[in-house]
């Protein structure tokens, strides 16, 4: 299953459909944002229950960043600085201002375009990502550093470790559940950048997110 998902007798999935009929009934950008964190606190509590290797080494309940509490949520963080970097390349190859976002309020110097590009594809790339290197023990206690106030990060070497990890999973294939065509999943954040393009426009009526299930 996909991190995130029903999993160790969690029951995420119905407390999450009930939360996805409410957001369609909403229109105020707060209460969407609110629904938003509901869900992201509701994910990342079932997110541990895929660690088949290192559970004591790598405890998480609760995401934490600026700064990162624990190895898992700086190993998190560092894979979602990757894949902002990516979105906004993508977003500015298509003529979009990555700094002007939509459900990210604008911020100085904050990205929030790019970050609510991000939102399709942290469980796709980031989330499993982590997941599998710390199963496969490609990464482990060691390659962290703890620092003042609890904080921790990555070795130098070890986040060239993550980066060729990171881009060998922009290389794998996969169906894109709209469009029914085949990318590399490194594409797939130009592609989406490009419907948003066509959806602002108004090309097409609405956006057409990659949701794989």
């Amino acid at each position: 299953p996909q991190p995130g998902s029903p999993a160790g007798g969690v029951d995420a999935g119905g407390s999450s459909g009930e939360r996805d009929t409410a957001v369609q009934s909403v229109n105020p950008m707060d209460s969407i944002r609110g629904f938003e964190g509901q869900c992201a606190n509701l994910y990342f509590k079932v997110f541990a229950l895929h660690l088949r290797q290192q559970r004591l080494d790598f405890p998480f309940t609760l995401r934490t960043r600026r700064p990162p509490l624990d190895p898992m949520n700086c190993l998190i963080s560092f894979l979602y600085a990757l894949l902002r970097h990516d979105c906004i390349a993508a977003l500015t190859a298509t003529g979009l201002d990555p700094f002007v976002g939509y459900l990210h309020s604008d911020r100085p110097a904050r990205p929030g375009l790019a970050l609510d590009l991000m939102e399709e594809f942290r469980p796709l790339i980031a989330d499993r990502l982590a997941i599998t290197l710390v199963n496969r023990r490609q990464i482990e206690l060691k390659d962290f550093t703890p620092r003042e106030g609890g904080a921790f990060e990555l070795k130098k070497d070890s986040r060239k470790a993550v980066i060729v990890a990171y881009q060998t999973r922009k290389q794998d294939i996969i169906t894109h559940p709209v469009i029914g065509q085949e990318f590399r999943i490194g594409q797939l954040m130009l592609t989406q950048a490009r419907i948003l393009a066509r959806h602002l426009r108004g090309d097409i009526p609405e956006y057409l997110p990659c949701v794989l299930r």
